[in-house]
C-alpha cells in the first residue's frame, strides 16, 4: 500500500474516533440528564453509538494491520 493510501487510512480513523466519542456523549448525557423519561433514544442512540465504535474499531485494526505489513 502507497503511503498516501496509509495516511489516508491514518486520518480516516481520527474521523471515526471523533464521530463515536460525539456519540458516546450523547449517550452519556442520556443517561445523566434525560432518563428515565427519555428512555425510548436508548435503542437509537446506544445503537448508533456501537455502529460507531465498531466502524472505528474495524478501521483501527486494518491500518494496525497495514503497519504490521510494513514493518516485515
Amino acid at each position: 500500500m502507497e503511503p498516501t493510501d496509509s495516511q489516508a487510512l491514518d486520518k480516516e480513523v481520527r474521523k471515526l474516533k471523533r464521530i463515536a466519542s460525539e456519540w458516546a456523549g450523547q449517550l452519556h448525557d442520556l443517561v445523566e440528564d434525560r432518563l428515565p423519561a427519555a428512555y425510548e433514544e436508548i435503542p437509537r442512540i446506544a445503537q448508533s453509538t456501537y455502529d460507531a465504535c465498531k466502524a472505528w474499531a474495524d478501521a483501527s485494526a486494518r491500518l494496525q494491520q497495514l503497519a504490521e505489513e510494513a514493518s516485515r
